[in-house]
């Protein structure tokens, strides 16, 4: 089994990003999208900083609640071999309902791919008064050239 990271989220936070389950090397080094070739923090720091990225998986946080954006899973835990979204099984998802009584500023929720919607919206559905944005995943799998996921990023923002 193994099990997601805690929410970056605070008071100021009103957009929500969410994965499905951090990958293997994310995991290993215990930070969101540290594989090297995954587009997420490319197309953050092009939208609302400038390149390069920092190093420091605190500061690349920064930069997210400077934006009022978090960052967190739909998954807390699940069985996979590997780091691809289609070899998940026996998942668990995160309390949302809890966050959102916690966090009730947040009105954007944008899902980094695909597979995180489907988890969420098979358990959540439609939850009033939050916009919902579907974006290509920022994962090396996802071999959309990184212009055209900056475009479709930029777009919900």
């Amino acid at each position: 089994m193994i099990n997601s990271f805690s929410p970056y989220i605070n008071n100021e936070t009103k957009i929500l990003i969410l994965g499905t389950m951090p990958g293997v090397q994310s995991l290993e080094k215990q930070e969101y999208y540290a594989h090297p070739r995954n587009h997420f923090w490319k197309i953050m720091y092009t939208l609302f900083s400038e390149l390069p990225i920092a190093v420091a998986f605190d500061e690349k946080i920064k930069l997210l609640q400077e934006h009022h954006i978090g960052l967190w899973d739909v998954l807390e835990n699940c069985e996979r071999e590997g780091s691809l979204d289609i070899h998940i099984k026996n998942q668990k998802v995160n309390d949302f309902n809890s966050l959102f009584e916690q966090y009730p500023q947040i009105r954007k929720i944008i899902f980094n791919g695909k597979e995180s919607h489907r988890y969420f919206f098979k358990t959540f559905g439609q939850i009033e008064g939050i916009t919902y944005y579907v974006m290509p995943s920022t994962s090396p799998a996802n071999t959309m050239s990184f212009d055209k996921k900056l475009e479709l990023w930029a777009s919900c923002f």
